[in-house]
Parts: structure tokens; C-alpha cells; sequence
């Protein structure tokens, strides 16, 4: 079942990254198709002097590939690879297609420049430092190889103004690395601190599950106290479905006072903790055994009737008389036991108040047995 349940997880996990993906796409994929309507703007403005074939099969090849990715990231594919964002692939995709475009420009080219600076950003915050340096790197290296060819063939309008704009690139080149530099930083450290919160607030979990348990355990014996035991049993008296019972029993260890006077605290309180063991061991899972006070315990047993609740504190009571403690004889151990059932919309008080003149009828007849509040009520 927990195989099951960490499998859910895992895909829902999934099912989040890959919409966070699509949603970069699709963002990518806006900007392209801004992109692309700069592209035919400069066309019919006569700044890319290019055949209307040529842009259209350009146009149709960019539309191809953002295809081709989406379905790369609908189906899933991508998170085969270390970055299911596929960033890289996309930068230096973006950057082919500026290149491409930025090369059939003329007098237009340093306006279009600023698109390498929005393909760049796109992987600000996801590239490694060398990954964004490597594109950095190709961006200045494939507009100045673009540059160089077109003056080796003295095809180059201005030659003083594309020196200029390679300089202005290769500046803003730098600046966007070490800036990217600085992000990446502060991210790691972001990062660092959250992972560092995440563990304090672990820690503070584990500290305050651990304050729970004290508030509601006793140190002794290790069942519920009192208190957690009342808030057990109001809760499971408030849940109460029509037609159903619980069983309600007060016990008390008898002759307990004796043993603590002839044998000592250290003996009382082995024989408290050997009637925890006993009494842990005959109930079911489910079923609610605290320490009420003293030598007194309560029990509660969810779904319970007369003779089952019975039969529950008679098993109790009789493997509790062949208790014998390890180096230490007090003689013959036994309890008293006095029960009740819980119906709708009773009083957890009156209850008690139940279980105890049946206890205080047990001990009064002789200790070491059960009574039961009902049998009163039909006498």
C-alpha cells in the first residue's frame, strides 16, 4: 500500500513539473512567434532581402521545430533527459534561428540584436553557469563569424558599425554572464538557507511530536494519561454512529497500598508496569488502555457489547493473577474491574460514574472480580 501511494505521489510530481514545463514552452514559443512577425514586418519593409519562398519556408521550418518540442514535452519524452526542461536545446535552437535571420539583415542587423539577449534570458535562472557561458560563447562567436564573412566578401554596408555592434555584444555578453553569475549565487544560497529551514522545521516537527507524547503518555507505564484518555473518549463518543456501543471499564489493582508499604515504591511501581505489559497484550488494536490515576486504569473498546467487554476484563483479570514479577514476591496479584456500555449521545461522565459504582461493588464483594453497571440496573 505505501508502494502505491509513493507511485501516486510520484506521478503527481510528475504530473506538476511537466505543467510547469509546458507553461515555459509556451512562453518560449510566444516569443518565437513574436519573432516571427518582426521577421515578415522586416521583409515587407524591404530589411530582409530575401525571396517571399525563403521566409515562408523559414517561417514553416521555426512553426516545424516548436511542433516537434511540444510534442516532445506532451508526451513525455523529455524527462528521460538530466534537464526535462530541455533549456540548452532550446537556447541554442532560439540562437541557429537568430543567427539564420540576422544573417540575410542588412542595415537592421544591431536592432535585431536584442533577441539574443532574450534567448539568453530564457536560461537565466535554469542554465549552469558553464552551460550559460557556453551560449554566451556561441552567440558572440556566431555573430561575429557572420560579421567576418560578410567583410572578407566586402558585402558589409558599414564596416565601422558592425566592429561596433560586435563590441556592443561582446559587453553585453560579459555583463549578462557575470550577472547570471550573481543569480546563481544568490540562488544557491536560497536554495542552501530552504534546505537549512526545511530541517529546522523537521526537527521542530520531531520535537513537537515528541512534546505530544510526553503530554499524553505516562512515564511509568507508557499508556495514555488521563487527560489524553478523556479526549480520546469524548472524540470517539462525538464519531458515535446510531445502533453501535462502546465498552467502558474502570480497573483497580488491589491491595495495591499494601504493596507499596511492605515491598516499597520500586515494587508498586514494577507491579504497574507488569499490569501495563499484560493488559497492552490482551487488548486489540483499537482499543484504548490509560492510566487514570494511582492503581487505577480505564479502558475503552470501540464497538463493543455487554458480553464481549466481559469477556475482554475476565481475560484480563485472570491472566493479570498469573503474573509473576522477576526477583520480587508480593503474593497473588489480582484486580477489580467495574463496566459499563457508552451508547449515543451519552454523558462520558455519567459513564465513569457507572464504571465506578460497579468497581466500588466489585472490591465491596470481595475484590479480584468484574462487575458490570448493568447488572445493578436489572436487579
Amino acid at each position: 500500500m505505501s508502494a502505491f501511494f509513493r507511485t501516486v505521489s510520484q506521478r503527481l510530481t510528475h504530473n506538476a513539473i511537466q505543467r510547469l514545463l509546458l507553461k515555459r514552452f509556451a512562453l518560449a514559443a510566444g516569443t518565437y512567434a513574436l519573432a516571427l512577425l518582426l521577421l515578415w514586418l522586416a521583409y515587407f519593409t524591404g530589411h530582409f532581402p530575401v525571396s517571399l519562398r525563403s521566409v515562408t519556408v523559414g517561417s514553416m521550418l521555426v512553426v516545424a521545430s516548436q511542433a516537434a518540442l511540444f510534442a516532445v514535452f506532451y508526451s513525455g519524452a523529455n524527462l528521460r533527459f538530466g534537464d526535462p526542461s530541455l533549456t540548452e536545446a532550446q537556447v541554442l535552437l532560439g540562437v541557429c534561428w537568430q543567427t539564420w535571420f540576422i544573417a540575410h539583415l542588412d542595415h537592421a542587423r544591431g536592432v535585431f540584436l536584442v533577441f539574443y539577449m532574450l534567448i539568453l534570458l530564457f536560461g537565466l535562472f535554469h542554465l549552469s553557469r558553464k552551460a550559460f557561458v557556453r551560449c554566451a560563447a556561441i552567440v558572440f562567436f556566431s555573430f561575429s563569424a557572420i560579421t567576418l564573412w560578410d567583410g572578407y566578401h566586402f558585402q558589409l554596408p558599414d564596416p565601422t558599425l558592425a566592429a561596433l555592434q560586435v563590441c556592443v555584444l561582446l559587453i553585453v555578453l560579459l555583463w549578462l554572464v557575470l550577472y547570471a553569475r550573481y543569480v546563481q549565487a544568490s540562488r544557491q544560497r536560497m536554495r542552501q538557507r530552504r534546505f537549512a529551514l526545511q530541517a529546522h522545521q523537521d526537527t521542530l516537527r520531531g520535537m513537537m511530536r515528541q512534546l505530544e507524547d510526553l503530554v499524553a503518555t505516562d512515564e511509568l507505564t507508557g499508556l495514555f494519561n488521563r487527560r489524553h484518555f478523556l479526549r480520546l473518549a469524548s472524540r470517539e463518543l462525538s464519531a458515535m454512529q446510531p445502533d453501535v456501543k462502546h465498552g467502558l471499564a474502570l480497573i483497580d489493582l488491589d491491595h495495591f497500598k499494601r504493596i507499596n508499604d511492605v515491598h516499597g515504591h520500586a515494587a508498586g511501581d514494577q507491579v504497574l508496569q507488569a499490569f501495563a505489559g499484560v493488559a497492552t497484550a490482551c487488548l486489540r488494536d483499537g482499543d484504548v488502555l490509560a492510566r487514570y490515576g494511582g492503581e487505577e486504569f480505564v479502558v475503552l473498546l470501540p464497538d463493543c457489547n455487554a458480553d464481549r467487554l466481559t469477556s475482554c476484563c475476565e481475560r484480563l483479570r485472570l491472566a493479570f493473577t498469573d503474573v509473576q514479577l522477576i526477583g520480587l514476591d508480593v503474593g497473588n496479584l489480582s484486580l477489580s474491574a467495574g463496566m459499563t456500555l457508552l451508547e449515543l449521545d451519552d454523558d462520558l461522565d455519567n459513564a465513569l460514574h457507572r464504571a465506578d459504582q460497579a468497581l466500588y461493588r466489585a472490591k465491596r464483594d470481595g475484590r479480584n472480580r468484574c462487575a458490570a453497571a448493568w447488572e445493578s440496573v436489572d436487579a
